[in-house]
C-alpha cells in the first residue's frame, strides 16, 4: 500500500443513478459507522459535465468531470466506483486496473461471458489490486447469521435451496423499450440484473454448482419506441434446476415480470436437522426450524448479529438496503488496507456470470458447470 494509501483512501465514483447514489452514501458513510480515516472524496464523474457539476457537491466529491479516463487515471485517486451501464462495466474496469487502481464494480460483471473472463484474467495479473462486485445483499445481517450456522451445521447435511428474485419494473407491456432490453446495451435481462444476486447468495450458502438444466421466456416480445416497435432480446424470465457439488439439489426462477413483486428476493434451505427462511422485502428477519420444534422461531436482527452494532445499539431497529453497500464499503476498505479479501472479486465474480450464462444458453438441456 502506497504512502497515500496509509493515510486516506482517495475515490473516485462514476455515475449518478440509483447505485451511484448508493455508492456515495456508503463512502460518505463507512468511516462513521466502522471508524478509521474518512476516505477522500475526490472526483465524480458523470455522462454530461452539467450533470457532474449538479452531483459532485451534493455527493461530497471535491471535483467534476465528465471525462471518466481522466477519473480513473487521476494521480489522486487509488479506488474507483463504476456504477454506469452494463455496455461500460469492462472499458472502464480494465482501464481503472491498468492504470493501478482497485475496482468497485456494480454488478452484472459485464455484457459477455467472454468480457468476464478477459476481466478476471487481467484482475488476476494485478494481485496488488482490489476488485469487489456489487453484491451488497451478501452483506446482510440476516443473512450472514443465516451463513454462520450453516457453516456451524446447525441444521444438519443440506438436502435443497429454493429461491427466487422477482420484480415487476418490466411486468407493464406498455413500458417503453430501452437499452436494458438488447444484448448489446444490457446483456442478459432478468438473470444478469436479478438472478445474478440469488446466484451469489445461493452459491454462497450451498457451494458449486455441478450442473444445472434452465429455460428462459420474453413475455413482451416487441415494446414501443419513438422508431416503432422494437424486439426485446434478453430473458423477462427464467427458471432452472440445479445439482450442487455437495450432491444437495435447488431450483431457481427470477422475473422482472412478476406482478406485485419489488424485491423478492427469497429463499429456503432444507437440511437434515433444520429449515432455514429468508425474504430480502423483510431483510431484518430469518426465520428458523430445528428438528423438534412445533413451527419456525423469527429470529430478528439485533447488534448481536454480524455488523448490526456498528450502526445501532438497539435490536429491532432494523437496517436497509443502503447500509448493506456501507458494510460493503468496509469490506473493500478492509482489503485495500490488506486485511480478508473483498467477496466476491473479479475471479468468484467469474464463477456467477458462468452460472447465469448457462442459465441463458440451456433450453432445457443440463449443462456442466466447470
Amino acid at each position: 500500500m502506497s504512502a497515500r494509501q496509509s493515510k486516506s483512501l482517495g475515490v473516485a465514483l462514476i455515475g449518478s443513478g440509483f447505485m451511484g447514489k448508493c455508492h456515495a452514501m456508503a463512502w460518505n458513510n463507512v468511516a462513521t459507522v466502522f471508524g478509521g480515516e474518512r476516505p477522500r472524496l475526490e472526483v465524480f464523474c458523470d455522462a454530461s459535465q452539467d450533470a457532474a457539476d449538479r452531483f459532485a457537491g451534493p455527493f461530497g466529491f471535491a471535483r467534476a468531470t465528465s471525462d471518466w479516463r481522466a477519473a480513473v487515471s487521476d494521480e489522486n485517486v487509488d479506488v474507483v466506483s463504476i456504477t454506469t451501464p452494463n455496455g461500460l462495466h469492462r472499458e472502464m474496469a480494465e482501464a481503472a486496473l491498468k492504470a493501478g487502481k482497485h475496482v468497485w464494480l456494480e454488478k452484472p460483471m459485464a455484457l459477455t461471458l467472454a468480457d468476464a473472463e478477459a476481466m478476471a484474467e487481467l484482475a488476476s495479473n494485478c494481485p496488488d489490486q482490489v476488485t469487489l462486485l456489487g453484491y451488497n445483499y451478501l452483506r446482510s445481517p440476516a443473512f450472514q447469521a443465516a451463513k454462520a450456522m450453516l457453516d456451524a451445521g446447525e441444521i444438519g447435511t443440506l438436502h435443497s435451496f429454493r429461491g427466487v428474485y422477482d420484480e415487476d419494473y418490466s411486468a407493464d407491456p406498455n413500458l417503453p423499450w430501452s437499452w436494458r432490453m438488447t444484448h448489446e446495451g444490457g446483456g442478459l435481462g432478468a438473470l444478469g440484473d436479478l438472478g445474478c444476486h440469488l446466484v451469489s447468495q445461493m452459491t454462497t450458502l450451498m457451494g458449486p454448482v455441478q450442473e444445472l438444466t434452465a429455460m428462459t421466456h420474453v413475455a413482451v416480445p416487441h415494446r414501443n419506441s419513438p422508431d416503432g416497435p422494437k424486439a426485446v432480446e434478453n430473458e423477462d424470465s427464467a427458471m432452472a434446476l440445479i445439482r450442487f457439488a455437495s450432491g444437495a439439489q435447488g431450483s431457481f426462477a427470477t422475473s422482472r415480470v412478476a406482478r406485485g413483486r419489488k424485491c423478492r428476493l427469497q429463499w429456503e434451505i432444507h437440511g437434515s436437522d433444520g429449515t432455514l427462511v429468508f425474504d430480502q422485502e423483510n431483510l431484518n428477519e430469518l426465520w428458523v426450524h430445528r428438528a423438534g420444534d412445533d413451527g419456525f422461531t423469527r429470529h430478528l436482527t439485533g447488534p448481536d448479529q454480524p455488523d448490526f452494532a456498528a450502526f445501532c445499539p438497539a435490536p429491532g431497529h432494523n437496517i436497509g438496503f443502503n447500509e448493506q453497500k456501507v458494510i460493503e464499503a468496509r469490506d473493500l476498505v478492509r482489503a485495500i488496507e490488506g486485511g480478508e479479501a473483498a467477496k466476491p472479486g473479479f475471479a468468484a465474480g467469474l464463477t456467477i456470470e458462468r452460472i447465469i450464462h448457462a442459465m441463458a444458453t440451456s433450453q432445457g438441456r443440463p449443462v456442466t458447470i466447470g
